[in-house]
């Protein structure tokens, strides 16, 4: 998630590569009875990522894939910023870029005309007008943050812990906190986030994991597994870490996912 938790983690596994059009083999751990249900997904296509951006956010707006980054150190060419990802070359055309010595750039959503961008360790998040991506404010909270998603009504913000904090866009006031649990208990490491259809799905730092989250209970209803996906990013480009980035455009009904300093993004299909 930051450059103080950072392990490069070439991770093997034996499940097969996804190719476009395959549908994924379950995991050995969604044969446990306790285990969430098997999230099953298919890929339909893959799309060139810049490997210096360290993700954080990921996003559609307006048709367009957004993604916002952070800078760690164990990357030096990584940097703090958002701007849109070309899905026809590995280029991220930058719109804001925050000063990395200060901030540890975040999550990003959009709301009622404006952006809003989580930092790290200060507490702090900056937002901009979402067309002209002038700043025109900032906010603080007091957990760190790490991914930040809508409903349509709140800004929902994971901090790396079980809980789902929801905001009040106007002055971020904390309306109240979701914690997320599975049969297991509560489920840690929360990180990007992604509002479908009625559903939070979140990345789950330090795994290849994706959750489906009912937001009313915070129950984990599903879980989606993409080790082959990091072996096939992996064999592509060593330097691959952790999957991070949900993107959903509720246009096209496309999603799209991808990870730090990951070669590909990949358009997939949920099938369940």
């Amino acid at each position: 998630m930051n450059n103080r938790l950072i392990l490069i983690a070439l991770i093997t596994t034996t499940l097969s590569c996804n190719n476009p059009g395959r549908e994924n083999k379950p995991s050995e751990s969604s044969t446990n009875p306790n285990d969430p249900a098997e999230l099953k997904f298919s890929v339909l296509n893959a799309y060139p990522h810049d490997t210096t951006a360290y993700t954080e956010g990921f996003l559609v707006h307006d048709g367009q894939l957004f993604e916002s980054t952070g800078h760690t150190d164990s990357y030096p060419s990584s940097r703090s910023m958002f701007g849109i990802d070309d899905l026809k070359s590995d280029k991220i055309q930058t719109k804001v870029e925050i000063d990395k010595s200060k901030y540890f750039g975040e999550g990003i959503t959009f709301l009622k005309g404006k952006i809003y961008q989580l930092t790290l360790t200060p507490g702090i998040g900056f937002i901009y007008d979402a067309k002209t991506f002038k700043k025109i404010g900032s906010f603080n909270f007091n957990s760190e943050g790490w991914g930040m998603t809508t409903d349509g009504n709140y800004l929902i913000r994971s901090d790396g812990t079980s809980n789902l904090n929801y905001h009040e866009p106007d002055d971020f006031k904390l309306v109240k906190i979701v914690g997320v649990t599975d049969n297991y208990g509560p489920v840690n490491n929360l990180n990007e986030l992604e509002y479908i259809n009625g559903y939070i799905y979140a990345n789950k730092y330090e795994t290849n994991d994706i959750l489906k989250i009912d937001p009313a209970s915070g129950k984990v209803v599903a879980k989606a597994n993409f080790d082959s996906l990091k072996k096939e990013v992996v064999n592509k480009y060593p330097g691959s870490e952790y999957m991070n980035g949900i993107a959903y455009d509720s246009v096209s009904k496309k999603i799209y996912i991808t990870g730090k300093n990951w070669p590909s993004i990949y358009e997939i299909k949920f099938n369940n």
